[in-house]
């Protein structure tokens, strides 16, 4: 869906980007991914720690279509995408690095996006992020957000913490306290 949805929009004359997370499942030589040096090197600090953005690029070629990946061996080593062998769910801290690591990203590209489409609930809170930390930016701050999501859903609740961590990224709302129930 998304390949195809992309697709559609850049045949319109849109400009397409298109990110997604680098999990350890997603062979880097067989998809011919290189890490982009220039957009490389930022640290976003994530439960006061430290982590390295390291962003890489492959494209899909029939759709001519560029896929960037926001990849960290702390958060995306592992071969499995959202739960590991036991069927528990990984660190929701995996949310907060991908959210901040695409729109980083965007603006180190300096690319303003007319629509943020969010798929899916690993995405979901970029557009927290676009409205509470990035609204004064001016590459984010006029862009429109759109969220699919799907049947997939957690099989526990999200981690207590995580209105707090979204909270010690700055963001300041009312509605942070849903997140926690």
């Amino acid at each position: 869906l998304c390949r195809q949805l992309s697709q559609a929009m850049q045949e319109r004359g849109n400009e397409i980007r298109t990110f997604m997370p680098r999990y350890g499942c997603i062979n880097e030589r067989r998809n011919q991914l290189h890490e982009v040096i220039r957009l490389s090197g930022m640290n976003l600090i994530i439960n006061d720690n430290d982590h390295q953005l390291i962003i890489k690029v492959s494209s899909i070629p029939s759709a001519r279509i560029q896929i960037y990946f926001i990849d960290n061996d702390d958060f995306f080593s592992r071969k499995a995408v959202l739960t590991d062998e036991n069927g528990e769910e990984f660190s929701d801290a995996r949310m907060i690095f991908f959210a901040r690591g695409v729109l980083e990203t965007v603006k180190k590209l300096q690319w303003r996006p007319s629509v943020v489409h969010c798929h899916g609930w690993f995405s979901a809170i970029v557009p927290i992020y676009l409205r509470k930390v990035f609204h004064d930016d001016p590459i984010l701050s006029a862009t429109k957000i759109v969220i699919s999501l799907y049947e997939e859903q957690f099989k526990r609740p999200l981690d207590a913490t995580l209105a707090e961590k979204i909270q010690s990224e700055g963001v300041e709302d009312e509605n942070l306290s849903k997140i926690a129930t």
